[in-house]
């Protein structure tokens, strides 16, 4: 198997070396031996760093992935407001962390297949039944994550109820789900699995609230837009259709989540 090397970096600009430009990066990933990849290790249970540790859905996927591929890994820890912009400047060659998969979005960068449900759901705090339906948030406080879609979903949400809600942004989730079990909020909203995962993980301090609410979304990995990516996003999808083929994408999820989500083998339709 082929050596990992976990790169921890508090935050962007800090130890970066710049990905040079380069007419394939595939090309240039397999004479290197090595893929320089970003995610931020604060979104369970996608990514989780434990005990100094990279673990969850991403790190697993791209377990075999990189073992199929024959290269070194590179993982760099980095806020997620600093993620895509540097991958746009060419700081590392791709992005696993789970990025939602938006018409906008699609524009400007190289999606792979969808890896994930990125539905928004809410989480609340256990035994809160002032809370049972997404709704019934009107005129209470909601949190989600700074410049996520997951945060523009809820607030054009809230933008519908008949009174709005209270909407804060958070630097992550976890910061947003400690002002719920603190009682400073009523709500957080975020991707259905990340929110369901929580619920699991600490049943005594969150609830999960159903429905969904907003259209069905899908989590992608991302490369920089552009010709010089598209070998490296058909690689990635190789791999990805294989795990869906031999089961191990169904296994890793049912690992994390309990169940595997239905996911589309095929580019799907945003908006």
């Amino acid at each position: 198997m082929n050596k990992t090397l976990l790169g921890l970096l508090a935050a962007a600009g800090l130890g970066l070396t710049a990905t040079a430009a380069s007419a394939d990066v595939l090309s240039d990933i397999m004479d290197a031996g090595k893929i320089t990849v970003a995610t931020e290790m604060h979104y369970a249970p996608f990514d989780i760093l434990e005990d100094g540790k990279y673990v969850g859905i991403d790190a697993d996927i791209f377990a075999i992935m990189s073992e199929k591929m024959g290269v070194e890994v590179e993982y760099l820890d980095l806020p997620w407001q600093s993620i895509l912009p540097g991958l746009e400047a060419g700081k590392f060659d791709f992005v696993i962390a789970p990025v939602t998969m938006t018409a906008e979005r699609m524009e400007r960068y190289n999606f792979s297949l969808p890896i994930g449900n990125a539905t928004v759901a809410l989480a609340k705090k256990a035994g809160d039944d002032s809370i049972m339906t997404p709704e019934d948030i009107a005129g209470k406080a909601a949190g989600s994550q700074k410049g996520s879609a997951q945060l523009a979903q809820l607030q054009a949400f809230s933008d519908g109820l008949e009174t709005p809600a209270d909407v804060r942004e958070y630097g992550n989730i976890d910061e947003a789900l400690a002002d719920l079990a603190a009682g400073r909020l009523s709500g957080v909203a975020n991707s259905l699995p990340l929110m369901g995962y929580a619920a699991v993980q600490r049943p005594g301090v969150f609830e999960l609230v159903l429905p969904p609410f907003g259209d069905p979304k899908y989590f992608g990995w991302v490369a920089a837009g552009g010709d010089e990516t598209t070998t490296l996003i058909a690689k990635v999808n190789e791999i990805l259709l294989e795990m869906h083929e031999d089961g191990s994408l169904d296994a890793i999820n049912e690992k994390w989540l309990g169940a595997a989500p239905e996911l589309p083998t095929t580019m799907p339709e945003v908006q």
